[in-house]
């Protein structure tokens, strides 16, 4: 898929973005890892989920937090970062796409954590390696919201059983992927066949 580079604002920050259009009105925001610590919108796993989603029909969005690349603004602590997946899920929206999910790895899986914890605030989500553990999370959106949460064994950024136990109550699909640690190098292909796995049943 072809993607367009586009802009939106989030609280009168200029935040960037890359658009793939797809046919139909799925469409999907992908959140990217740590700002501060180097995470970005072309992070690997961010491509991977963009594959995953644009291979499954979605037309996939993802963008920079406000201070990461080309964004505006600085780093928030998930206060603002929750802002900018609000207005790229208003951007979709504006675009004409009805059928609006949320896909986030590490910290941008953090990020929609708190997007899912606000009263009416519901989409069908994909948590790749959500720090728990690490950061201080609130699940209690994840019921109805949350499909899948894949960690790799070798993770040592996330306490494993607490995920497991979290997405068991949430009613998700959980996938563990033997020999990644929390970067998935060399693992994009075994994650993107989870996601694409998970898809095909929606």
């Amino acid at each position: 898929m072809k993607e367009e580079s586009v802009a939106f604002l989030s609280g009168g920050i200029r935040i960037e973005g890359r658009l793939a259009r797809n046919d139909g009105s799925r469409s999907v925001a992908i959140c990217h890892p740590h700002p501060q610590m180097g995470g970005s919108m072309d992070n690997n796993v961010v491509e991977t989920l963009v594959t995953a989603y644009g291979g499954a029909g979605y037309t996939t969005l993802r963008f920079n937090f406000r201070g990461a690349g080309r964004s505006e603004g600085s780093y928030d602590e998930g206060r603002g970062e929750r802002d900018d997946v609000l207005a790229a899920v208003s951007f979709l929206a504006g675009e004409g796409f009805g059928n609006i999910e949320l896909a986030g790895y590490s910290f941008g899986a953090w990020v929609i954590s708190r997007v899912l914890a606000v009263p009416g605030m519901a989409f069908p989500s994909v948590l790749v390696s959500p720090p728990a553990g690490f950061m201080e999370f609130d699940f209690s959106g994840w019921p109805g919201n949350v499909r899948l949460v894949t960690a790799g064994d070798r993770d040592p950024y996330l306490d494993q059983a607490l995920v497991r136990e979290e997405a068991r109550r949430a009613g998700a699909d959980i996938e563990i992927i033997p020999g990644a640690d929390h970067f998935y190098m060399g693992k994009e292909r075994l994650l993107l066949e989870v996601v694409r796995k998970r898809l095909s049943l929606s």
